[in-house]
């Protein structure tokens, strides 16, 4: 057996992760209101709570979008005739392997291409992917996918997969930056697959993210420890509420975390000192819920085509197919 095919390209400095969270975090806590990005929830502990979450009978995305890859992965492959598939955020590439068995299953498949922030778990899917599917070309980048998409290898027809519901996690104008961006990174006749929540009843999405274990509490209070592991900050968690909440007007849910007495929070690695008033609010992240006409309408004003969507047996979650145009 030959020795697996992997190249990794790096976009990111070793120190970027610090340099990043220092910037980020010196925004947020100068601005009013205060917007945590969602992307400093996942340290070790916040990586497993969010992984035992995906696993709560409430939290249906995970499972759904799951089978309607298992469902729908054959077709897509005959569809879009991709040689190259990439996933941005790919992190294991679990749920990209149903859709790579069926690409590969077709013989086309010559090029799998993830990208994201961990080179360490990049190289790990890598070796797994390339020894699963012999003489497979894994080409890893280690990148951020809202600043490196014009660093994806170009070269035959590629299919570009944004799974997870991710897309959801945009606010509007940061979204239809994505999306600008993405189509100016793919040539005419590649291919887009989203993976995107859907509007359903109130009270099933709220139940996702209000788990009765407390899980997406916990989850969500995390990123205070570790704004004070990482930057010396002194955040009394405890002094914190997980306030959950559907807003109707941008159809998302919006998690937010409210101190319920007056507190002041150093953060020493910034120089910073915050001060929170009574009752006030730290937003931490939001998950909108598309309606398909709406996606289909910011994604032709992106450059693509929506060709088709399919929402599986339970109507609660879909994957988006679009052709670059």
């Amino acid at each position: 057996m030959s020795e697996p095919a992997i190249t990794i390209d790096s976009h990111l400095p070793l120190d970027w992760a610090e340099g990043a969270m220092r910037d980020d975090i010196s925004r947020a806590f100068s601005n009013s209101p205060k917007v945590l990005p969602p992307k400093w929830l996942y340290d070790d502990r916040g990586s497993d709570l969010f992984d035992q979450i995906t696993r709560l009978p409430e939290y249906y995305p995970t499972e759904a979008e799951r089978a309607i890859l298992a469902e729908r992965s054959a077709e897509i492959a005959a569809k879009t005739g991709a040689t190259t598939v990439a996933e941005l955020g790919s992190g294991t590439s679990d749920k990209t392997r149903t859709l790579l068995d069926a690409f590969w299953a077709t013989g086309q498949l010559k090029r799998f291409v993830p990208l994201d922030v961990s080179e360490a778990t990049l190289l790990d899917a890598a070796e797994m992917l390339a020894s699963r599917y012999e003489g497979l070309q894994v080409h890893a980048v280690v990148g951020d996918f809202t600043r490196h998409l014009q660093q994806l290898p170009i070269g035959g027809r590629r299919l570009v997969a944004f799974l997870g519901g991710t897309l959801g996690n945009f606010y509007e104008e940061e979204r239809r930056a994505f999306l600008g961006a993405l189509g100016d990174s793919l040539e005419a006749d590649e291919w887009v697959l989203l993976g995107v929540d859907v509007i359903k009843p109130i009270e099933q999405i709220l139940a996702a993210y209000n788990d009765q274990a407390g899980l997406t509490a916990d989850f969500i209070k995390n990123v205070l420890t570790v704004l004070n592991s990482s930057l010396a900050a002194d955040f009394d968690p405890a002094l914190f509420d997980y306030i959950p909440f559907w807003d109707g007007l941008q159809e998302r849910v919006d998690m937010r975390l409210r101190v319920e007495t007056p507190h002041t929070v150093r953060i020493d690695a910034l120089e910073l000192v915050v001060e929170f008033t009574e009752g006030e609010e730290i937003r931490v992240e939001i998950s909108t819920k598309f309606r398909v006409e709406k996606l289909r309408a910011e994604l032709a004003e992106a450059g693509f085509d929506v060709t088709d969507v399919w929402t599986g047996e339970a109507d609660d979650f879909g994957l988006v197919l679009a052709r670059r145009i």
